[in-house]
């Protein structure tokens, strides 16, 4: 009985303290608050997870972050990196999957990481170049003005490209990503339009601007932009059409589209449209 009475006390006791150390816990700001950011680049949705560190009067570089150095891209735990389709950085293909980005800054060159290993945390010390599969070397850049909080971000964006940018202090440090377009992009555009027998006018529309915008055959493009525009035109979809008439040097029959997008466009009022035709029109007509 004695043995009992024991063990109820007992577990009182760590339940009263359980619940005092939860008490006790309390919720604030993190010095270095954890950040996403998704970018699509191309097709491909590109995830980063990092900590964002702030200066708070030091330097970053030299002093928060040693020089020469594997640093863990920002604070607490290794930043991720997530592909769910395979990239190119750099010149370097990367499978798809989640990685570990580290990097090592110099004064004059970074050595930048993705690593396998997506368990480390935040120490570097069990690091494996073995378990690398992109390693690389970039120069840092000078900005004018400072950048206080640790900040990744994707710039210079084009329909395929990005370049990922760490920013801190006033170190700018960037790096190439590409992603495959052209095989999806064609590959819907085969099933969709070429083989397809039910396609959309959106569809049509889609596959005639992808041709425009990449400099493919300006007849085909034609002939799917004017069935999108057959039972229900659109003045964005005249425009498109437009444009492409005037690449096959028709420019009677481009101000023709432009003018009729114009109407429709006046009719949604949607003054950028009828700019946009009006400015090419004006063009068009020193062609003719």
């Amino acid at each position: 009985m004695k043995n009992i009475k024991k063990g109820i006390v007992l577990a009182f006791a760590a339940c009263v303290l359980g619940a005092a150390n939860v008490q006790a816990q309390i919720n604030m700001p993190a010095p270095s608050p954890i950040s996403t950011v998704t970018q699509r680049v191309g097709l491909t949705d590109i995830t980063v997870k990092y900590s964002r560190p702030s200066m708070k009067g030091r330097k970053a570089y030299g002093e928060v972050v040693t020089y020469g150095k594997a640093w863990r891209t920002g604070a607490n735990n290794a930043t991720l990196i997530n592909f769910p389709d395979e990239v190119t950085i750099e010149g370097i293909k990367v499978p798809a999957g989640e990685y570990a980005l580290y990097t090592i800054p110099t004064e004059n060159e970074w050595t930048v990481v993705l690593n396998k290993n997506t368990k480390l945390g935040g120490s570097t010390g069990d690091y494996k170049e073995a378990e690398d599969v992109a390693r690389f070397k970039v120069k840092p850049t000078k900005t004018e003005d400072k950048t206080e909080t640790f900040t990744i971000n994707f710039a210079d964006l084009t329909p395929a490209t990005a370049n990922m940018e760490l920013l801190w202090d006033k170190t700018s440090v960037k790096f190439k990503l590409a992603t495959e377009v052209e095989s999806k992009v064609m590959a819907q555009i085969q099933e969709k339009v070429i083989n397809g027998k039910d396609a959309t006018p959106a569809t049509y529309a889609s596959a005639a601007v992808y041709y425009l915008e990449n400099n493919k055959d300006p007849k085909l493009a034609l002939d799917w932009i004017k069935k999108a525009n057959e039972k229900d035109p659109k003045f964005w979809n005249l425009h498109t059409q437009a444009k492409i008439e005037a690449k096959n040097k028709d420019y009677k029959a481009a101000i023709k589209s432009a003018e009729r997008s114009i109407a429709l466009a006046k009719e949604a009022k949607n003054d950028d449209y009828v700019k946009m035709n009006e400015k090419a029109i004006a063009e068009w007509k020193k062609m003719k």
